[in-house]
């Protein structure tokens, strides 16, 4: 499986990971993404914990359906990438079944959507963006906020789309690039701001402030735009632009907070903004 088809599908309030495989048009779900979002469950340690007495019993009884389970690494809440139960369509259709929910009928049709969403998005780009900048609003995100993120995006995918001619191989050197570039410009690794912020599985740039955003997208321009003057090739010379071009916005952001006495880099998340809305929406 190409693991640059990996993506996030939003299900509710749950981050459902899924891969995409271009040669058998199918998808993969992350089963205990899947199981979570069925019990309604937010910690991932309860979900994986219900999924393996799950696979255990269903095992004992004969069942075919872990057998039609397969493993794929996905990205984890600590920025790294595990090897995680995923399973088709089909396969998910029928799990859903071994699983007392009330959510059941509304993951079903879920599915079917998704996969709807995939072929006109194949068709038109335009409505994968329209679909993030729906769920960003959803979540109370402002029109200064939403703009600045799908900017940001706008960036990154020109970088990852650089290191994708220049033999960078996967998204596991992505990681590594990455990291270098974003402890450059604000002295933390990804896990480290992630954990400043309280999050766990959730997307650190979904909940980074205005100033996060410019920052890092100041960092990744950077980064490309020296990676392409240097002709940089392979994941060890591009450690060198990436940590030039963190540097870049670092110096910016150095500047910035010696003028306002504040720091860019901030523990806040959008988290408790989510729960009161949704107190209100109930």
């Amino acid at each position: 499986m190409n693991k640059n088809q990996n993506s996030l599908a939003i299900f509710e309030n749950f981050k459902i990971r899924r891969h995409y495989d271009e040669k058998t048009e199918t998808w993969f779900f992350s089963v205990i993404d899947i199981v979570a979002a069925l019990i309604e469950q937010e910690d991932f340690k309860k979900a994986k914990s219900y999924w393996t007495t799950l696979k255990n019993r269903l095992k004992n009884e004969g069942s075919q359906l872990v057998t039609k389970c397969d493993q794929l690494k996905m990205f984890s809440a600590d920025g790294k990438f595990y090897k995680t139960d995923v399973a088709s369509t089909e396969t998910i259709l029928r799990l859903i079944q071994s699983v007392p929910s009330k959510k059941a009928e509304p993951v079903k049709l879920w599915l079917a959507k998704v996969g709807y969403e995939r072929m006109q998005e194949m068709s038109d780009p335009e409505k994968a963006l329209n679909r993030s900048r729906g769920y960003w609003q959803k979540q109370g995100r402002s029109k200064s906020w939403i703009q600045q993120r799908m900017m940001g995006q706008e960036i990154r995918n020109k970088l990852t789309d650089y290191w994708k001619s220049s033999e960078v191989v996967g998204q596991t050197e992505f990681a590594i690039l990455t990291n270098i570039i974003h402890q450059e410009w604000s002295d933390l690794t990804v896990v480290e701001h992630k954990n400043l912020k309280k999050l766990k599985t959730q997307n650190l740039r979904d909940h980074m402030s205005d100033a996060e955003l410019v920052f890092t997208a100041l960092a990744e321009l950077s980064t490309r735009q020296i990676a392409e003057t240097m002709k940089s090739k392979g994941l060890t010379e591009n450690k060198v632009p990436a940590k030039r071009g963190g540097r870049i916005a670092k110096d910016a952001r150095v500047a910035l907070e010696e003028k306002t006495g504040k720091s860019v880099v901030t523990g806040k998340n959008f988290l408790l903004q989510r729960k009161s809305q949704k107190k209100f929406d109930k």
